[in-house]
């Protein structure tokens, strides 16, 4: 991931493409593709625990030093911004067109509706990121966010011959990942209640929400910009179970205790420092039933992709990503057991993404 694409994945499709669940075990043709050698080479793992340009390492040290320099931090910002857009571009993200239409349409009315004045907001989400002053709190992060995210999927299959296929693979496995846990560890504990945390503009909500469809979705996001994209989108849908949107802090949403069966965070945590991805894991362990299942996909230390990045590439990602170190750093599945949770699995769903799945003990 570069910067600004690192949330909530790419376009969900009206039509519900992915696999819905049925409730018995499954695994998605792209999977099975994948394994067989007729589609995407199957993830690898580097040969380090995370890549040598994260943490304390020498180059590590170096990249930080280079970014601290104001002047050329904020060339390093501007050439990330423009390499995002321009990829996306070259795989026929129309990101003008998708970015001017949202800002010309009647999302501020949403916004308005959505938005709580009194939430009070950490002192880490108001630092510059993903190339914006601003972080999230933007009316141009909100409208760039679907273009940007639709990108992700290219990069992760970049041998897929369209944006849509690439995200029917990344999604799909992201998907399955979390059905397959859910079915061996929750017994027959079903999924009726979803909350999205960190939902961005709703993309991996509406996912959500199409694989379960007979479940209640939430999505929640510290972002009323956000949160504005993804409920002005999801009105013009007909769907059995409308999603709703909270303007929230996912730390402490202020939801019940024990009101969900899967808690998801996707893309999330490497936008968080350390403390702040511990407080999420925490807020979902309280806010699931017993039998629940968390799941958190986000890039992955072991990627072997990542690892080899290119000195350009990595130095522009950590200039846009201020607590990228924290989270590579942090042993998460560890993190996930001292909270409470057991059965912590964690594959690589991708060549670039992990997902981590975890169980609420009875």
């Amino acid at each position: 991931m570069a910067a600004i694409p690192a949330r909530a994945g790419a376009t969900a499709t009206a039509s519900g493409s992915l696999p819905r669940s049925t409730g018995r075990r499954r695994r998605n043709a792209v999977v099975v593709a994948a394994a067989t050698g007729t589609g995407p080479a199957v993830p690898q793992e580097g040969a380090l625990e995370r890549p040598a340009w994260s943490g304390e390492t020498p180059l590590s040290r170096l990249v930080g030093a280079l970014i601290a320099f104001k002047p050329l931090y904020s060339l390093m910002k501007l050439a990330s911004r423009e390499v995002i857009i321009r990829t996306a571009e070259k795989s026929n993200i129309p990101w003008r067109e998708m970015t001017k239409k949202v800002l010309e349409s009647d999302v501020y009315e949403v916004f308005e509706r959505i938005r709580d004045p009194n939430l009070v907001y950490p002192n880490y989400y108001l630092s510059p990121f993903h190339a914006y002053d601003e972080g999230n709190l933007s009316w141009l992060a909100a409208a760039e966010a679907e273009p940007a995210t639709m990108s992700i999927a290219k990069r992760a299959i970049p041998e897929a011959t369209s944006i849509e296929e690439a995200n029917q693979i990344v999604r799909g496995n992201w998907l399955n990942a979390i059905e397959e846990h859910h079915l061996k560890y929750s017994g027959n504990c079903q999924i009726n209640d979803i909350l999205d945390i960190g939902c961005s503009v709703g993309v991996s909500t509406r996912y959500l929400a199409e694989k379960f469809p007979s479940a209640q979705a939430v999505g929640l996001d510290l972002s009323p910009y956000f949160l504005a994209v993804a409920a002005q989108r999801e009105e013009k849908l007909s769907r059995q179970n409308p999603i709703r949107w909270v303007h929230a802090n996912g730390e402490a949403t202020g939801l019940p205790s024990d009101s969900f069966d899967l808690v998801s965070l996707a893309y999330v945590c490497h936008e968080c420092p350390a403390r702040a991805i511990t407080g999420l894991v925490k807020e979902a362990f309280r806010v699931l039933r017993p039998g629940g299942t968390i799941a958190l996909t986000d890039n992955s230390p072991k990627s072997k992709v990542l690892q080899e990045l290119s000195p350009v590439l990595f130095t522009l990602m950590k200039s846009t990503e201020p607590f990228l170190d924290e989270y590579y750093m942090l042993d998460l599945e560890e993190t996930m057991r001292q909270v409470g949770f057991i059965n912590v699995c964690s594959i690589l769903t991708d060549a670039r993404h992990r997902t981590v799945t975890a169980t609420v003990p009875y």
